[in-house]
């Protein structure tokens, strides 16, 4: 039967980069389930995580991917009809290697590349070498997104203020023609042209874009508009016509929210990604993919957002027969769709319907001084119990049974944790050591949960990704486990007369961000959650 959908290329793009690098099973694995969604294209975004002949600190430490792997997935990809393609960046988003003094001469400041540089592009040279070696498609995701302080830094000092945007547009064009070299046609994330011409906005519909900056990229570049963050047609619908003032093609990146924590956030995705959906279609976008972020820590399963997945691939198709769409998707999974979508509920405990992500930002919220507090004000842990029963069920299924044990173990740790810092901080105002006394035991059977929770994330993380990158959670759930025992030891020896006070329990607590109290909200920045002091 002839495919009549107006969306032709369909693709996922996977974050290999943001800690999780995926094993090469775990990909073939998804590929396959991708391809029987009616995907036909994945990007691969590697930012640091593949080798890169003459770099040996590119991805050093890392878990880069071999050139022998990324050709074994390029293969395996082709077989099931997907075509592979790299996506890398060319510009910002390098914090793995501008970390290291052998890339410190092409820093400009934070992990942004020195603009300008010969070495810059030697360097990148090295990246599209392997790509072209490993990848057959001849497409690439250059990045260049979210370069904010380009020109800022090290350039700057060398050679004094100039237009950012013809810093931009010179690096991007020094970049096009390496591509050029080894055959590759080019796309970019556009919010940068967006952001210089708008005083930093991105989201800005009715964004008029100066015909210098229109004619200034290159007719060949793709530019990728990408937004996962509106349930609106008529904001997408906007956002398009103001893409369509360039001469290039678009493409538009919506996103499966698997970025925020532990746990997905399918059913938001969902109702974006089917607005995004119907606005492509009837503004002639004909090549879209869906982001699979993995932002500070890629905690949840690269599985959890099968769902969001699968409904954006049949918006795309048109079909809107629910039952006939559940049907399909256990078919296709092993897997009921209901149940699936109850990992949702645990970031929408406090709050529903939006961007919610409580069970990361008060799972590493400090007991004794913690400033998500206020948003826990008026409920209670039995929302997080309510979660941990709803995921039972998921338990059971052979293939996705340990995503559901892990979230499971996590509710556990949150009926406690959810409000423990308020209740602490109201039975020592109170002066009521029998109170806190008890409260002290909440704290060792916390601990005892935690241990659990980080056996099945362990499990997880070892069932879907390379071991690099988990010594970031060895770090923070160890020193989280840590907290909760120092915080029940101050406890125990101001309950026993040997601390006359707490002071750490005497400040009042602030709303965050202005938020009413009981109000959740969305912060994804585990150092600030955990109140580690950021570098001066």
């Amino acid at each position: 039967m002839e495919d009549v959908r107006c969306i032709k290329k369909l693709g996922v793009m996977l974050d290999c980069s943001r800690d999780a690098v995926y094993t090469v099973g775990t990909l073939k694995n998804y590929f396959s389930f991708l391809a029987k969604m009616g995907y036909n294209t994945v990007q691969l975004y590697t930012e640091d995580t593949y080798e890169a002949d003459g770099e040996p600190y590119f991805g050093y430490l890392r878990g880069r991917y071999s050139k022998a792997e990324l050709k074994e997935l390029d293969a395996y990809a082709k077989g099931v009809g997907i075509e592979l393609i790299p996506c890398i960046q060319t510009l910002a988003h390098l914090g793995g290697i501008t970390r290291w003094q052998e890339y410190g001469s092409i820093t400009d400041t934070g992990d942004i590349l020195l603009a300008g540089e010969e070495r810059t592009y030697e360097l990148i040279g090295h990246m599209f070498q392997t790509c072209a070696e490993c990848f057959t498609s001849r497409r690439i995701n250059i990045g260049m997104d979210e370069a904010h302080m380009v020109g800022l830094g090290a350039y700057l000092d060398k050679h004094g203020y100039r237009d950012r945007f013809s810093i931009l547009s010179e690096h991007l064009k020094r970049v096009c023609a390496i591509a050029g070299q080894y055959g590759f046609r080019p796309m970019m994330w556009s919010d940068m042209f967006f952001r210089l011409a708008n005083n930093g906005a991105y989201y800005c519909s009715g964004s008029e874009i100066p015909q210098s900056v229109i004619e200034a990229v290159p007719e060949n570049v793709e530019l990728i508009y990408w937004d996962y963050y509106s349930r609106d047609k008529a904001h997408y619908d906007g956002m398009i016509r103001a893409h369509q003032q360039f001469r290039n093609k678009l493409v538009f990146a919506g996103g499966a929210m698997s970025w925020i924590g532990f746990a997905p956030n399918n059913r938001f995705s969902i109702e974006a990604c089917r607005a995004a959906m119907q606005s492509c279609t009837e503004n002639g976008v004909d090549d879209v993919f869906i982001t699979c972020w993995k932002d500070d820590g890629a905690e949840c399963s690269l599985f959890a957002s099968l769902p969001a997945l699968f409904c954006a691939a049949e918006a795309a198709r048109g079909n809107a027969d629910e039952a006939a769409s559940e049907k399909k998707f256990r078919k296709i999974t092993g897997a009921d769709m209901r149940t699936f979508l109850a990992m949702d509920s645990v970031n929408l405990c406090g709050g529903e319907g939006g961007m919610n992500n409580p069970s990361k930002y008060m799972l590493y919220s400090d007991p004794f001084l913690g400033i998500f507090d206020k948003t826990a004000e008026g409920h209670g842990g039995e929302e997080f119990a309510a979660a941990g029963k709803a995921l039972k069920a998921g338990e059971k299924n052979a293939r996705f049974g340990y995503i559901f044990k892990t979230l499971a173990a996590l509710c556990d740790v949150l009926e406690i944790k959810y409000t423990l810092g308020i209740r602490t901080r109201e039975a020592y105002r109170g002066k009521d050591k029998e109170a806190l006394g008890a409260i002290a035991g909440e704290y060792k059977e916390l601990e005892k949960r935690l241990d659990k929770f980080y056996k099945r994330f362990a499990e997880q993380w070892e069932r879907e990704c390379k071991p690099n990158g988990f010594e970031k959670h060895d770090i923070r759930l160890g020193g989280l486990k840590q907290r909760v025992r120092h915080c029940r030891k101050r406890l125990r020896k101001y309950c026993a007369g040997e601390l006359r006070s707490l002071p750490e329990l005497e400040e009042e607590i602030l709303p965050f961000g202005g938020n009413a109290p009981g109000d959740s909200v969305c912060f994804n920045n585990w150092a600030m959650t955990a109140m580690i002091k950021p570098n001066m």
